[in-house]
């Protein structure tokens, strides 16, 4: 084995888990990924979808092995509170940008902003913006607006699953919003303020729910440290098996011997629905692998978690 290998394996044989952050204003996603790397003395660790700097609010991590489950949780719905300015346009589309255009038209009263959230439910187009992490080309977006440069860019489907007017001090408006994974809420203030007429922009936004993760279970930056200080924060991971959402399997050790080798394996009992998918877990409730049904009661590993299988 390589030394990289072995770096690699040892890094992985620790405890592994998600672990819920309240981000703050002003850090960057990559941010709080680095203190966690430090906190938790982990190469691996990795974030569920990216909030902005000026967002706060629940930023889930995955850690060691379980950066490998990140694409079973991160596209999962969303929940915000969040405020916008109407009357005023900015390049970034929130607070932290240039201010590009004012309007001189008068503000809409509550009922001209409830009857215009209304078109907002539902499925909807968005398109991304420059300042974002979208790469074009293989360069980020907002890397290219940094270089003042517009580019064509695609729009793409999210769905609103709830939009509700909290407070309209004019000209602040407060939403609570639900919403699928993907969605740009900085977007949806910049579009409700085209469909007014008066502009609008994103001056605050915080997150209260990604997924499985809500605000609930997160912790401070303060709260964080002071647990890594004390060697008691890894005892905050939350296990994979009670956030992936998906049926349970235990497995024995031959069985993860051989998902680990990438073999399939037979299930007992009755046969799945084909491509349905199962969370194969030891005796100690480590997820060891995610399988997927195929006809006869053959289960596929699709990903494998080797450390996870591993004994500790």
């Amino acid at each position: 084995m390589t030394r990289r290998g072995r770096r690699r394996q040892d890094d992985e044989r620790g405890p592994a888990g998600f672990l819920v952050v309240d981000k703050p204003t002003g850090w960057t996603s990559h941010d709080v990924v680095d203190a966690a790397r430090r906190w938790l003395s982990a190469r691996r660790v990795g974030h569920l979808g990216t909030l902005d700097p000026l967002a706060t609010g629940v930023l889930p991590l995955a850690v060691r092995s379980a950066t490998r489950l990140v694409h079973f949780v991160q596209d999962h719905d969303k929940a915000y509170t969040g405020s916008l300015r109407l009357g005023v346009e900015t390049d970034t589309l929130d607070a932290s940008g240039k201010i590009v255009r004012c309007s001189d038209r008068a503000l809409p009263d509550e009922a001209a902003v409830r009857d215009a959230l209304r078109h907002f439910l539902g499925e909807v187009e968005q398109i991304p913006p420059m300042f974002s992490a979208v790469k074009q080309g293989g360069i980020p977006l907002h890397r290219l607006a940094r270089e003042g440069q517009q580019v064509e860019r695609a729009p793409k489907t999210v769905r609103i699953h709830r939009l509700e007017l909290l407070k309209y001090a004019p000209p602040v408006v407060e939403l609570s919003v639900e919403c699928s994974g993907g969605t740009y809420v900085r977007v949806l203030a910049a579009d409700l303020g085209a469909r007014l007429g008066c502009g609008a922009h994103l001056i605050g936004l915080r997150r209260t729910r990604s997924g499985p993760f809500d605000l609930s279970q997160a912790l401070t930056l303060e709260q964080l440290e002071a647990e890594a200080e004390s060697g008691q924060l890894e005892r905050r991971l939350i296990p994979p098996l009670g956030v992936l959402g998906l049926p349970a399997l235990r497995v024995s050790q031959p069985e993860i011997e051989a998902l680990r080798r990438g073999s399939e394996i037979t299930a007992a009992g009755p046969p799945r629905p084909p491509g349905s998918q199962l969370a194969a877990h030891d005796e100690r409730g480590n997820v060891v692998a995610i399988l997927e049904a195929k006809p006869g009661r053959r289960l596929q590993p699709v990903r494998v978690l080797a450390a996870f299988a591993a004994d500790r």
